[in-house]
């Protein structure tokens, strides 16, 4: 039996591993993609606030509720600008949640037979 060696020149594989680094490449179409690691939406919120000069309300993990703009934020905290007492440096993870103080002065003026039946 005659057995014929076949040899691979060195551009036959290159190009072998191009075409498959390129299918290797290539986006499933079934395929999820992961979910980025920053949206960037709260920098978005605080900035909107910032520039809008919104009052907010800040509620505590004790129940505490701070009143006032946001006048600046980093990573870790927010200044708080308040009319009736001092600013205030404000660490994120005391906050329990931020609303706008606007919804909360509109449901309190409304009266309550009103708050009642939109309810």
């Amino acid at each position: 039996m005659n057995r014929k060696l076949i040899r691979t020149t060195l551009a036959e594989v290159r190009e072998r591993s191009e075409r498959e680094g390129m299918r290797r490449n290539v986006p499933d179409a079934n395929r999820k993609r992961v979910p980025p690691e920053q949206t960037n939406a709260e920098s978005f919120y605080y900035k909107k606030q910032m520039d809008n000069k919104t009052r907010m309300v800040m509620v505590l993990q004790d129940g505490e509720a701070l009143r006032g703009t946001i006048e600046w934020y980093d990573r870790g905290c927010i200044k708080l600008h308040r009319t009736e007492g001092p600013n205030l440096l404000v660490l994120k993870h005391n906050i329990k949640y931020i609303y706008k103080e606007e919804n909360e002065d509109e449901s309190d003026e409304r009266p309550p037979e009103q708050v009642e039946a939109e309810g």
